[in-house]
């Protein structure tokens, strides 16, 4: 399993309904993308307390093919035409579950990220992660959770999607406005290795 981000911040007054109507829009287009695990379409707005404004889709990947398809194609492209160039962010998966609301279509997501600190061995943090991530995942509301590194960076990612409303937590906020699922089915649960 493959993680990857870009967030699109956007100004202060810009009209996030032009993102909500490109996501009604366009969001089915990856609905049978090959290699797709998921692609949750996230928002953050101002106007919901958010520091930014901001369209930020998250996507796990079932397949490096389909990461590569995707960022070398026409739909990679599409945001590149209408935004700019957006910073990839890319993380290697640790590991996935399905939590209790698994068949709910999710409403909102948390994304958290931490410094792995130290220049020694990050085994342990890893492993304090990965029993981090089991408990999120069996929590009442969790559609799915995945946590994942970036080695490069040395920072670790943790990305829920949620029912409704997640409970108060650290990290990022966001408002799921479509998910296109594919393979999920093919992410592997549990721990990666």
């Amino acid at each position: 399993m493959h993680a990857m981000q870009y967030e699109i911040t956007l100004p202060a007054g810009y009209d996030m309904g032009i993102i909500r109507r490109r996501v009604a829009t366009k969001g089915n287009l990856l609905d049978k993308f090959p290699g797709l695990g998921l692609k949750a379409y996230l928002i953050r707005e101002r106007a919901d307390g958010s520091e930014v404004n901001q369209y930020a889709p998250f996507y796990l990947w079932a397949a490096a093919r389909g990461m590569n398809s995707f960022l070398w194609g026409p739909g990679f492209q599409g945001i590149v035409n209408d935004f700019g160039r957006p910073e990839v962010q890319h993380w290697t998966g640790l590991a996935y579950e399905e939590g209790p609301a698994s068949g709910s279509v999710p409403m909102s997501a948390t994304r958290s990220r931490s410094r792995v600190e130290g220049d020694g061995s990050p085994t342990g943090t890893v492993e304090r992660a990965l029993d981090a991530h089991r408990e999120l995942a069996d929590r009442e509301g969790v559609v799915a959770a995945a946590v994942a590194i970036d080695p490069r960076h040395w920072e670790l990612l943790h990305f829920t999607l949620w029912a409704d409303e997640p409970p108060r937590a650290d990290g990022d906020r966001f408002q799921v406005l479509h998910v296109s699922a594919p393979h999920r089915g093919e992410l592997p649960r549990g721990r990666y290795w």
